[in-house]
């Protein structure tokens, strides 16, 4: 998964993944591999939260949603590309542990509330681009629904305990997709509902 895109690599470079894991793994926050966080989830990998976040194709007046806050490093990644990040988390804990840490760090141009991310955000929809940070058999039916015509939705599609593959929508028209199949990846799975 190479990333070429210079504004992801000074985005990358920008935020200390460090800040977003557990404490007694900080020495491991460099390294190039998914790390387990609270509640059972777990921070991307590097190389995986650059490569989706390049295939987004940000602009400084990109509005982007996520679902899936987790720890707010992607959500951290996004806000150095783009103007407003509206970010998701359906765990409450973890979605203030976000917040805190995201205040924190002084990162002001993100949004973050606890609900459901399969319904999106309708309220602030359109969006630019959307992220999902957790896997789902398909995509949510709500999520391409509040894409700009032009935008782009980057999730990971499949089974829990199966194959999964990160998957690129382009919305071309008012009812019209482009679906592409990029890369195999391993996500946690996405929930649907309120908070537990």
């Amino acid at each position: 998964m190479d990333v070429s895109e210079p504004a992801v690599i000074r985005a990358m470079e920008a935020v200390p993944r460090k800040e977003f894991v557990p404490v007694e793994l900080k020495a491991s926050a460099r390294d190039d591999r998914a790390l387990p966080v609270a509640c059972g989830q777990s921070i991307s990998q590097p190389s995986v939260v650059a490569y989706m976040t390049e295939k987004l194709c940000l602009r400084p007046s990109s509005r982007v949603l996520e679902v899936g806050t987790g720890t707010g490093y992607q959500a951290a990644v996004l806000a150095e590309l783009s103007r407003s990040v509206f970010s998701i988390e359906r765990v409450p804990e973890l979605a203030e542990a976000a917040r805190e840490r995201l205040d924190r760090l002084g990162y002001e141009r993100i949004q973050l509330r606890v609900g459901d991310g399969t319904l999106g955000w309708p309220e602030q929809a359109p969006f630019d681009a959307i992220i999902v940070t957790a896997a789902a058999d398909e995509i949510p039916e709500a999520l391409p629904q509040q894409l700009v015509t032009g935008g782009r939705l980057i999730a990971p599609v499949g089974p829990e305990d199966g194959a999964q593959v990160l998957t690129l929508l382009v919305r071309t028209g008012s009812v019209e997709w482009t679906r592409e199949k990029l890369w195999p990846v391993r996500f946690v799975p996405l929930i649907t509902g309120g908070a537990p």
